[in-house]
């Protein structure tokens, strides 16, 4: 009688079980390598975020002008670019030039921004006209952000209010501190534009 060549249940337990530790490692590196690409992901979209916030800012202030506005009161703004005055103020306060109008609409080339601290956003607020209209709906910029602080920069110094005269209506730079969840204190300098 000839005896067939084949495995013995040892032998095919033994190399499951290798199969299965194989497998086993196999699928713990996919799904640490799934890991880390949603953890790459998430820190790029947090860098593009406060790239496209720091590229508004500057677009904001790189292209700010002279002209004083009012308020939703009818209350002039006692100068072209301010600051926060009491809680609740907006952080930043100015009229940009460069608002483009493709529609060809009825309205100024200027535009009123407003920057807020609301809850752990920051937001900006554009209006539609310059005096006396309400700020549109905010655009947030940024998410886990507290501990706003804005200095006004002329001559080389930094304070937290300045004073427009008519041969400089605006100051020089203006440094915007603040807080960001998982970078720290982050501190810009930001040129203002020379639409004086």
């Amino acid at each position: 009688m000839t005896q067939r060549a084949g495995f013995t249940l040892v032998e095919v337990m033994i190399s499951l079980m290798i199969f299965a530790m194989l497998a086993g490692a196999g699928a713990a590196v996919l799904s640490g390598a799934i890991d880390n690409r949603f953890a790459v992901k998430a820190a790029s979209d947090r860098v593009g975020d406060l790239q496209r916030m720091r590229g508004l800012l500057r677009a904001d202030l790189g292209q700010a002008t002279a002209r004083r506005s009012r308020g939703p009161t009818g209350r002039p703004t006692p100068q072209p670019m301010v600051g926060a005055a009491a809680p609740g103020d907006p952080i930043l306060v100015l009229n940009r030039a460069g608002w483009s109008n493709p529609g060809e609409q009825a309205r100024p080339s200027l535009q009123r921004v407003e920057y807020r601290l609301v809850e752990d956003r920051l937001e900006r607020r554009a209006s539609s006209h310059l005096d006396g209209a309400r700020p549109g709906p905010p655009q947030v910029l940024y998410r886990g952000v507290s501990d706003v602080t804005v200095a006004f920069v002329r001559d080389g110094e930094a304070a937290p209010a300045f004073i427009s005269s008519l041969d400089r209506p605006l100051p020089d730079a203006v440094r915007i501190g603040m807080t960001i969840k998982g970078y720290g204190r982050v501190d810009q300098l930001f040129v203002v534009g020379s639409g004086r």
